[in-house]
Formats: C-alpha cells, structure tokens, sequence
C-alpha cells in the first residue's frame, strides 16, 4: 500500500462562515479584502495579508506568488479542497490513501477567546470529516483540537475518532508555558495510546514564541530559503527531545509519535547527539535508558522525496520507521508524486 503521509487541504475561504455555529458566526475566520490587498483574519485579527496565495501555490511561479498579484485561490488547485479531485491525483501519482493535515488551521489563533478557539477547530474538523466520507478509503484525516483547553480538547478527540479520524495534531511548541510531555497533557497521550492513533508531531506557522527557531536571526529578515530550510527541523528536533528528557514514554511506552515536514535525515544525529549527552550527563539524569531507544521505538519521520539519506535511516530506525511525504500542495513542496522505492504499511492499528 502506498500512503502519503504529509498531504495538504486549502481550506475554503467561506468553510468558517458556513460551518461555524451561528453565535460565533460573526467572528469568523475569513479572508477580505481592502485596497485590493487580500487579508486572512482569525480572531478579528489580520494573521496574514497580500501573499495568501503562498498558503498553497505549489505549481506556481514564486516570483507571482509574493509579487502580490495572486489571490488566495489561485494557489489552490482543485485536489487541495475537492475531494473527488483530490482522489484523481492520487490515482495519477499511483498513491492508495493519503493523510490529510490543514494549512490555515496551522496558523496562530491570536485570540485568549478559549471557547472560540474550540468553535474554529470543531467548524474544521466537520467540513474535514465530509471530505473524508466523500472518499473515505483514500484518505487519513487529522484531528485538530485546542491544546490551550485539555479538557475541551479531549472531548473534541473523542468526537473527531467517531467519524473516523486516524491522527492526532500536535504542535511543536511550548503550551502557555509547558513543555509537551507535562503531565498537563496526559488525557491527550493517554487517549492515543488506548486507541492507536499516533501523534503527528507537524510543523506550525507561527510569528512569536517557542515555535520560532533562531529567532533572533529571523529579525534579519534572512528570507525564504533560510527560513524554509530550517524552520521545521529547529520546530520538531526541540519538540522531540523534550519528549524524550521529560520522560513522556516512561509514562506512555505504547505510544506512538510521526515527525512530520521536517525529513528524516536529523533523526540518526539527533539520536547520537542526545546518546552522547546522556552519557556525559549519566551522574545527574533520571532516564533509565538511551535516548536514542525510545526515538527507535516510539517515533516515525516522514521522508521527503528526494532525501539522500533515507537508506542509512531506515537501516538505524528500522525499515517501518520511515515514511514518505509530499507536503502537497505547499508553496515550499518539491517531487511530490515521486513515490519511495518500497511500498509501505500505515503501521498504526487504529483504521
């Protein structure tokens, strides 16, 4: 079976006007236009404005893309919000099922508005979960929920399981102040142990707090080959070692956690680095075992598809810990449609 495991929905423009319950209706998140100059507005706040059509824009020209000039729309292909369409794409890429993961829900909700915030992902998750029953044996929708309110989360997991959601959102980032593996969020982990769902640890979009790696270079303004270069990886290798050192799989060793949009070529240096450290760090550190095993046995990564170093990886993660993804239809995606030479098992028991 041959599974894409980091693919895109472009959420349409109106899915927030049309899904979300009336009394936060007016609140909306939307895109409008003043001066000719399209802005996205979440939590009555402009979030982004003039390039939206760099949310999606794979087949476009960059120069157009952040010239200005292109609406949201066109960088959204049929495939990214039809479901229909997008199942003709896989059939032309000879892909089986594909995991569907947002792109403007990965924005910031800059809003202190809880009960809005849970209005927003439950108005997406129900347009997802039509999307997916339009097509449902070719796609692997991803719950979203508000990790800032645990128990409305909880139950927003719960919910999005019963229409027949296979993952878990987590974002790589620090949580009003806590680290991913506080106990605080022990229901989430729990709930994706008990059922086999695993937690895909995606790449955010953020413009301050934790989720901005090398910040301070960022003020430069380096531009979009550094930031796309090394924005997932400073997002997700933080992320994952703190998984590690706060000792999250102690608790929940069933679980199972997908580092996804960052590669898999960081996880062999990330694994000696931190083996290195346990060692030198042996005398003072609680950990009853190398970091390095529970990366290989709790953790997946989602190769990209031309990495070079995919070979070596599975040989030190083993052949069933690496996985393919296109980042389809993002602005920054490259050979997507290059399938990895093997075919591979989604290897979550949960759907």
């Amino acid at each position: 079976m041959r599974i894409d495991c980091d693919t895109h929905v472009l959420e349409p423009a109106d899915l927030w006007l049309n899904y979300l319950e009336p009394k936060y209706r007016d609140r909306a998140i939307r895109i409008e236009e003043n001066d000719g100059i399209e802005q996205l507005v979440i939590g009555e706040r402009v979030v982004l404005q003039g390039v939206l059509a760099g949310l999606g824009g794979a087949d476009l020209d960059k120069n157009d893309v952040y010239g200005g000039g292109l609406k949201y729309i066109d960088g959204c292909p049929p495939a990214s919000y039809d479901p229909h369409a997008r199942a003709a794409l896989l059939d032309e890429w000879g892909v089986d099922k594909t995991l569907l993961f947002p792109t403007i829900c990965i924005l910031p909700f800059p809003t202190d508005d809880q009960e809005l915030a849970n209005a927003y992902f439950r108005a997406y998750n129900n347009w997802m979960a039509e999307f997916h029953q339009a097509v449902p044996e070719r796609t692997l929708p991803v719950a979203m929920v508000n990790w800032h309110d645990v128990d409305e989360a909880v139950k927003e997991l719960q919910r999005c399981l019963k229409m027949g959601f296979k993952a878990l959102f987590v974002p790589p980032e620090t949580i009003d102040g806590r680290r991913l593996a506080d106990p605080h969020f022990d229901p989430l982990w729990a709930i994706c142990q008990d059922t086999g769902i695993p937690a895909c640890l995606h790449v955010v979009v953020r413009f301050e707090g934790s989720a901005i790696p090398f910040v301070h270079w960022h003020t430069t303004s380096p531009g979009p080959l550094f930031s796309f270069s090394l924005g997932a990886p400073g997002q997700l290798m933080p992320a994952i070692t703190s998984m590690v050192t706060d000792l999250l799989f102690e608790r929940f060793p069933g679980l199972k956690v997908v580092s996804v949009e960052g590669g898999c070529g960081y996880a062999p240096y990330l694994m000696d680095r931190m083996d290195a450290k346990y060692e030198a760090f042996a005398d003072i550190v609680t950990m009853q075992r190398k970091p390095s095993e529970y990366i290989r046995e709790n953790f997946y990564f989602v190769a990209e598809p031309r990495e070079q170093t995919v070979g070596e990886v599975k040989r030190i993660l083993g052949e069933d810990r690496v996985l393919w993804g296109s980042d389809y239809p993002h602005v920054d995606a490259v050979g997507y449609g290059i399938y990895a030479e093997s075919d591979q098992v989604w290897p979550f028991t949960h759907g």
